[in-house]
């Protein structure tokens, strides 16, 4: 084993034959063979020394062994997650875990930072389908970039890969096939948000218009199963079912379970590796209630599914990118029910999707659940970024800052959000350095969290997109300070002893 003087006296020869900056945290010897990730200017590059897995050409040598020098593409990341396993992500079962989405492909050195020591999991690579397709990445483009930041970092630990918000089963052949290991099903399309208003004979013909073959069940036994009946959950409180509160479970949620269901199967069938599910239910309008969550998790349980957490709809408002807005008594209250669901029927973790910035939420979420929580977590990254760029580049932020204004209304449409698009001030009415702190304003991180997408994709990229990128690789360590501080306060309420 090599000692740090040794190491560094090597990472020094290294950089002295191929003329780039090595990142030496990134350095890493399997057998006779050191793998490294380097640097020039903007541009990365894996190297080895010795020949390797990774596709380069030689370039120098240290002591007669060529130094081979390639790009950080598709191929040399698979290569580099065979040589190097732990720049590969794995299942992370029920450990405290933390989901840090990375729209940019540029932020998984700051999220190492912000995990690295606290005990909790991390999960480096998580983007659902609408996201990608909004950042025009693919799901391999969101895998490769999480290995190389990990290896950047050193990270050594293991990291799990969400495949977000998956509700169709062509979303899951695509993410399964680029190595992922959770994969969140969204059946939110199949829950009959109205149903807590519905009269009885309104219930009842819902009822009868499920999908009982997906449920692999009949009308009648279904119901038999559930009306009149008390079900005990641990810590000695219990749900209990009359016709109605039955109704509304089956008709809010049945035809939820049968879609989880399928396409579950369809994972089984398609997953190349052990991978973990996730279900959820939380980008609807009406909170799931502890009866329901029994309902909707007693039923996946019935048809054989298995899964590692469930998000579901929480009391209050959880808006992207800022705290939680409504009652903490009552947040509190309802989620210790959802916790009694979960040991009854699990465990599993409860997890809390749109979990970024819920401040005043996550003392309560880490003492409630005990550690089997999850927190989602990914605009904010992006604000992160928009934070640096504020400094780094003033004129680019105030451009994309004025964009994003005009853009809110159009692309508030499929987002939680209340801001106002008329209190975040126009960019020229700002001095330079005042633009920072608009990333603290309730109705700025809104406006300017939702238009992510318009603002990577106008003019083909060529309107915004290149210029962040530049802006972001120019002074990294910038980006990875503010992705550090920020995301630690996420993360610090749920270390544990």
């Amino acid at each position: 084993m090599q000692t740090r003087q040794q190491k560094a006296g090597m990472i020094e020869k290294i950089k002295k034959a191929i003329a780039l900056d090595v990142y030496a945290p990134s350095v890493s010897r399997v057998g006779d063979v050191i793998y490294f990730l380097a640097r020039r200017g903007r541009e990365k590059f894996v190297g080895s020394l010795g020949h390797g897995e990774i596709a380069g050409e030689p370039t120098g040598e240290v002591g007669g062994v060529p130094v081979l020098i390639g790009p950080t593409d598709h191929g040399n990341a698979r290569a580099i997650r065979g040589a190097l396993p732990w720049t590969a992500p794995k299942c992370l079962a029920l450990a405290t875990s933390v989901g840090l989405g990375d729209r940019l492909g540029l932020a998984t050195p700051g999220h190492v930072r912000a995990v690295r020591g606290t005990g909790l999991a991390a999960v480096l690579a998580q983007q659902s389908i609408r996201e990608m397709t909004r950042t025009q990445r693919t799901p391999e483009e969101v895998m490769d970039s999480a290995t190389w930041g990990a290896m950047q970092e050193g990270f050594r630990d293991g990291f799990g890969a969400d495949a977000d918000h998956l509700q169709a089963p062509g979303d899951i052949d695509v993410t399964a096939a680029a190595g992922f290991t959770l994969f969140t099903i969204d059946p939110g399309r199949d829950v009959e948000n109205q149903a807590d208003d519905m009269p009885v004979d309104m219930l009842a013909d819902y009822f009868e218009k499920l999908d009982f073959d997906g449920m692999e069940q009949s009308a009648e036994d279904l119901k038999r199963a559930y009306v009149g009946r008390r079900f005990p959950l641990a810590g000695g409180a219990g749900v209990q079912f009359d016709e109605i509160s039955f109704l509304k479970a089956a008709v809010k949620y049945g035809n939820a379970v049968a879609h989880t269901a399928k396409m579950y199967r369809h994972l089984c069938a398609a997953a190349r590796r052990e991978f973990e599910l996730e279900v959820s239910v939380d980008e609807t309008d009406s909170p799931t209630s502890a009866a329901e969550h029994y309902f909707f998790a007693a039923e996946l349980k019935r048809l054989g599914v298995q899964w590692v957490s469930l998000a579901p709809r929480f009391v209050g408002r959880f808006e992207k990118g800022v705290d939680y807005i409504g009652d903490l008594d009552a947040f509190g209250a309802s989620l210790a029910e959802h916790v009694a669901v979960m040991r009854t029927l699990g465990p599993y973790k409860i997890s809390f999707h749109s979990g970024s910035d819920k401040f005043s939420v996550y003392p309560i979420a880490a003492e409630v659940t005990e550690g089997l929580v999850h927190l989602k977590t990914a605009g904010t990254s992006y604000l992160e970024a928009l934070r640096a760029v504020a400094a780094i580049d003033p004129g680019l932020f105030r451009e994309i800052l004025d964009f994003a204004r005009a853009r809110y209304e159009t692309d508030r449409a499929t987002y939680h959000v209340s801001a106002d698009a008329g209190k975040v001030p126009p960019a020229d009415s700002l001095a330079d350095g005042e633009l920072a702190a608009l990333l603290d304003d309730f109705h700025a991180r809104q406006v300017l969290h939702v238009t992510f997408g318009s603002v990577l994709t106008a003019d083909g990229g060529e309107r915004f997109r290149r210029r962040l990128y530049a802006a972001l690789e120019r002074d990294e360590e910038a980006h990875y300070e503010a992705l550090e501080r920020h995301l630690g306060r996420h993360i610090g309420p749920f270390v544990r002893g």
